[in-house]
C-alpha cells in the first residue's frame, strides 16, 4: 500500500475556522457549502458502493480510493471547505473528486458500512483517538509483526531495522512466513538459521534489538509447518491462519487448538479478515480469549490498514477476558512502520489495560513472558 502525500489545509487565520459564519470565499477561498459531517471512512464506504454497481475500469479506481480513504492525511471535508484540490490525495483523480464533492453538497443520511467493510479505523480516526492521551503511542517499545525481503517484504533486516531506530523503538521482531506459506516466500528451517546469523550480524550495531521470530504457517486443525526444534532457538513464534478463511461456521475449537499448540505464543491477524474482500471467521470469540488468558498467550492487533484484526468490538472482549495483546503493524516495507497507529488507537478506544500490552513491555520483561509461556506449554 503505497504511502499517502502530506496535505496541507489552508484554513482562515482569522477564524481557524470550522463554521460557516466565520469567513467567506473572498477572504481566504473556503467553501462556506461544505458541512464538515461527511468523514473520510463515511466517503471510502460510498465509494466502494459506487464501485459495486459500476464496470471496470472506473469500479478498480473506485475500488482503489475506497482503500487508500483510510490512510488519507486529512478529512476530505476539511479539504474541500479551505478550497483544496481534492486530487491531492492518493487515489483521487478528477471523476473521484466530482463525485466526493457531489457527497459533500448534499450528504447521504445514515450511511453504515456493511460487514465485509465495517470496523475499520481511518489514520484521522486513529490519530483523533491518540491525541487524547499522547503519551499511549510512546509507550510503544517495539513492533512485534513485520516482513522482509526473505519472504514477500520489499526490505532488507537492516532497512527494517534503520526504520524503528527512527521511531525510538527498543526492539522489533522480523516475522518472514514461513515454508507453507509459498505464495508469500515462506522460508523453511534452514533458511531461518541463515536469517539467524543476519539478524546477528545487525544486532552487533547495537542500535536495536532485532528478535529472531516467524509467522508460523497454522492449518485449520492449529498445527504449524515448522520443525518444533527450530522454532525453539527464536526468541518468540506468531502463529497465524492462511487458509480455510471463508468458512461460516463457528471456529472456536480451530482456535482453541492454535492457542494450544505449544510452538506459538501469539495468534496473529486471528480473524484473518480483509477489507471489502473477506469477513473473516467467527467464533465464541469470550471463550477463544478465554483459551488465550488461561495459557497466557496473546493475540495480535494487526495493523495493517486493510486487516485491522482485532478490532475494537472484539478487542473490548478480549479486555473483559483478560489476555495479553501484541501490536503488529505487518509491515511489508520500512514506511509501512507507521501503522502503529491503527493497533495503538484500537486498543486505547477498547480500553485495553497497559499491563496487558506486549509492546509496552521492555524487552528483558518481554523474553521472559516468552520464557514463562513456553515452560506451561512444557517447553524447556
Amino acid at each position: 500500500m503505497r504511502s499517502v502525500p502530506t496535505t496541507k489545509v489552508k484554513l482562515c487565520s482569522r477564524a481557524k475556522h470550522l463554521s460557516d459564519s466565520a469567513c467567506n470565499p473572498q477572504c481566504c477561498g473556503i467553501n462556506p457549502k461544505v458541512v464538515l459531517t461527511l468523514e473520510n471512512q463515511t466517503v471510502g464506504e460510498l465509494l466502494a458502493r459506487k464501485a459495486d454497481d459500476t464496470p471496470a475500469p472506473a469500479q478498480r479506481a473506485l475500488r482503489r480510493a475506497a482503500r487508500r480513504a483510510f490512510l488519507w492525511g486529512a478529512e476530505v471535508a476539511e479539504l474541500a471547505r479551505a478550497g483544496n484540490s481534492l486530487t491531492e490525495l492518493s487515489g483521487v483523480g478528477p471523476y473521484i473528486e466530482k463525485l466526493i464533492r457531489q457527497w459533500l453538497d448534499n450528504p447521504p443520511s445514515k450511511i453504515r458500512p456493511i460487514p465485509l467493510r465495517a470496523g475499520f479505523l481511518t489514520v484521522c480516526q486513529a490519530r483523533r483517538i491518540l491525541a487524547k492521551e499522547p503519551s499511549w503511542l510512546k509507550s510503544v517499545k517495539g513492533d512485534l509483526q513485520m516482513h522482509t525481503n526473505w519472504s514477500d517484504g520489499e526490505g532488507t533486516i537492516q532497512m527494517m531495522s534503520a526504520a524503528a531506530v527512527e521511531r525510538n523503538y527498543e526492539y522489533i521482531a522480523i516475522t518472514d512466513h514461513t515454508k507453507g506459506l509459498k505464495i508469500a516466500g515462506g522460508i523453511n528451517e534452514e533458511q531461518v538459521e541463515q536469517q539467524g546469523r543476519e539478524i546477528a550480524a545487525v544486532n552487533e550495531e547495537g542500535r536495536i534489538a532485532v528478535l529472531r521470530s516467524v509467522e508460523m504457517n497454522l492449518n485449520p486443525q492449529g498445527k504449524g509447518d515448522m520443525d518444533p526444534g527450530c522454532l525453539r532457538k527464536l526468541d518468540l513464534v506468531l502463529g497465524c491462519f492462511h487458509s480455510s478463511l471463508r468458512k461460516t461456521d463457528d471456529q472456536t475449537e480451530r482456535y482453541a487448538a492454535a492457542l494450544r499448540n505449544p510452538d506459538i505464543q501469539i495468534l496473529g491477524h486471528p480473524r484473518g479478515r480483509i477489507y471489502n474482500f473477506r469477513p473473516g471467521l467467527s467464533a465464541s470469540w469470550e471463550k477463544v480469549f478465554g483459551v488465550a488468558a488461561e495459557l497466557d498467550k496473546a493475540v495480535e492487533i494487526d495493523g495493517y490498514p486493510d486487516r485491522q484484526d482485532l478490532n475494537v468490538g472484539l478487542l473490548r472482549i478480549a479486555k473483559k477476558v483478560g489476555c495479553k495483546i501484541s501490536f503488529g503493524t505487518d509491515s511489508h516495507g520500512p514506511s509501512q512502520l507507521r501503522f502503529m497507529e491503527f493497533s495503538a488507537a484500537a486498543a486505547l478506544s477498547a480500553g485495553i489495560k497497559p499491563e496487558s500490552i506486549l509492546n509496552f513491555m521492555p524487552k528483558e520483561k518481554l523474553l521472559g513472558w516468552v520464557d514463562n509461556v513456553r515452560r506451561g506449554s512444557g517447553i524447556s
